[in-house]
């Protein structure tokens, strides 16, 4: 009894609770791929206006509105000003900046100062000597040309780097009438004075370093014209010298020639 009771448990099927099946949901998207698009378009993302856009453009941080017009801000300026002539030659490659200043101070040696001392008014009395003061004075017109150059190019920088490490912004809104003042936020102050730290400083100190250069040389060739002058026939200038009160024959002979017709020179 107890294995016919065990066959029958065995070839009787398992008796498996079925249990409802769930009512479809009216709302439920069938499509996964749009569901996902749908709530992706549902996302909130704040737009960058075109004043943000703009001024970040310029350098300025989005959040910073400032009043001060766009050719007026002092990043805009360095920017203009490291791309201009020839300021831009300051913030060159030392190689190219020595070798533009050189051709602009040979070129106006050569086709303004040579040709003026040329034509000089003593330049047939004594070739040799006048020869040396044409050199120095064609050297001395290109180094002059080299040095309003250099001089223009650091007012430029100057300015610019003033304006990026000051705490405040000058500015015009129309005209020079309605001068307005407007004090820079800590991020624009903080941007600004790197800028002008890292990229500015070292541009002045290479204008100074070689405006020192050219004074000297300036300086160098002042000197060694007055020297030359001064030593050009010397036994002459003593000898036709004239003192106030004194009776000086050689002197009466050189003002008055005519007087002394016919006599001998006592000297």
């Amino acid at each position: 009894m107890a294995s016919s009771l065990a066959s029958s448990v065995f070839l009787c099927p398992l008796a498996i609770p079925k249990f409802p099946s769930p009512s479809p949901n009216p709302n439920a998207n069938p499509n996964p791929r749009r569901r996902r698009k749908t709530s992706g378009s549902q996302s909130h993302f704040s737009p960058i206006s075109a004043c943000s856009a703009s001024s970040f453009r310029n350098g300025s941080p989005p959040e910073t509105e400032c009043p001060v017009p766009l050719e007026q801000q002092p990043v805009n300026e360095y920017q203009a000003l490291s791309t201009s002539f020839p300021f831009s030659w300051a913030a060159a490659d030392l190689r190219d900046y020595c070798s533009r200043l050189a051709l602009t101070g040979v070129s106006f040696a050569l086709f303004v100062g040579l040709p003026v001392a040329a034509f000089g008014t003593r330049a047939v009395a004594d070739p040799e000597v006048d020869g040396l003061l044409s050199a120095l004075g064609t050297v001395f017109t290109g180094l002059l040309a080299v040095t309003l150059a250099v001089v223009r190019m650091y007012l430029g920088w100057a300015y610019v780097g003033n304006r990026l490490l000051s705490a405040t912004v000058e500015y015009e809104e129309t005209g020079w009438y309605d001068g307005q003042i407007w004090v820079k936020t800590p991020e624009v102050l903080a941007r600004d004075r790197l800028l002008g730290s890292f990229s500015v400083k070292p541009v002045l100190s290479r204008v100074k370093l070689t405006l020192l250069g050219l004074a000297v040389s300036l300086v160098v060739c002042v000197l060694l014209f007055i020297n030359i002058e001064n030593s050009r026939n010397p036994s002459e200038d003593v000898g036709e010298r004239a003192v106030a009160g004194v009776y000086n024959d050689a002197s009466a002979r050189s003002f008055e020639p005519d007087a002394f017709c016919g006599e001998p020179d006592l000297s």
